[in-house]
């Protein structure tokens, strides 16, 4: 699982959720960032910096893998950043997230001091409690450490609280499970975990997914047909000598495109298409294929496509 990618899409998405580790209010005007000290080419996971100089900055690190050096290394960054960056916050913090004791550094010496301070917290995923009882964020991040058997029942629990608590930005939240089940269950598609989930039509349409991916087909198709099309039209009203003729022609290419859209959605998920079903679809008026376009989404198998097509008839 690449974790370091998922924390850090989390902490963007969610930058409470450093916070919420710490069992402290979340204050307001914080940013996350990813740091790189080019002197050394050192890069610290996560940076949350104050929004004045005399607020407090921490450094968060995300560590899933035993490293016996590990303590030097990060400490090395922090005090190599606070000498660079000094004059932008007034105290510091760190935070170190663990799956569990038994990934951590063996021996703390020379650092153990500073382990042991007050500045260190080590966080270990596993002894943060139930998902039920924890903050959603924490939640989310206790989700990355179960295993599989149990991760599918424990993502619907978290997808349903995201539908029934007031959570901030429900539509990044969808993002974050929808990843770190994928991240697991490496052979589904996306839109499969989202069903699996039991994610509604209208919670997908808000998820970055569907806009990208639908923006995506749209785009190929179009990409296949559009100088094919756009060529013939010219040609008409060349021949024809009128505007009228290419705007009609223009106007025809572009609801062709969306019906081979909409067809090579069908086929992607269903596989080849009965001739008479392919040919209904393409004698559908532009409303109907729009309209079309939304629903397939829900389809889980041909007998649907056709129940919608009788319907709309």
């Amino acid at each position: 699982m690449r974790r370091d990618s998922l924390f850090y899409q989390l902490f963007a998405q969610l930058p409470q959720t450093l916070f919420d580790l710490l069992g402290r209010d979340t204050p307001q005007g914080y940013r996350f960032d990813s740091v790189e000290l080019k002197q050394t080419a050192f890069r610290m996971d996560g940076v949350f910096l104050p929004p004045d100089p005399s607020g407090t900055v921490y450094f968060c690190e995300v560590q899933f893998q035993r490293d016996n050096s590990f303590y030097e290394r990060f400490f090395a960054e922090i005090f190599l950043y606070l000498r660079l960056y000094r004059q932008t916050f007034s105290d510091w913090q760190a935070v170190v997230i663990y799956p569990h004791r038994q990934v951590e550094q063996v021996s703390f010496e020379p650092y153990e001091v500073l382990v042991n301070s007050h500045r260190l917290h080590r966080v270990y995923l596993n002894e943060l409690g139930s998902l039920e009882a924890l903050p959603l964020s924490l939640a989310l991040m206790q989700l990355t450490v179960l295993p599989e058997a149990e991760m599918p029942t424990a993502a619907r629990l978290l997808a349903e609280r995201t539908r029934t608590e007031a959570v901030p930005r429900p539509e990044a939240i969808i993002e974050l499970i929808t990843t770190i089940v994928l991240y697991k269950f490496t052979e589904l598609s996306r839109e499969e975990v989202l069903h699996m989930l039991g994610f509604t039509t209208e919670e997908l349409k808000r998820t970055r997914f569907y806009r990208d991916v639908y923006a995506e087909v749209r785009e190929e198709v179009y990409a296949e047909v559009r100088e094919e099309v756009y060529a013939e039209a010219r040609e008409e009203g060349r021949q024809e000598g009128r505007q009228e003729g290419r705007q009609e022609g223009r106007q025809e290419g572009l609801q062709q495109g969306e019906t081979l859209v909409v067809l090579r959605q069908l086929r992607r998920r269903f596989g080849e298409l009965p001739a008479g079903l392919e040919e209904r679809i393409r004698q559908l008026s532009p409303p109907q294929i729009e309209a079309l376009a939304e629903a397939l989404l829900d389809f889980t198998a041909l007998e649907e496509v056709f129940a919608w097509l009788n319907r709309s008839s």
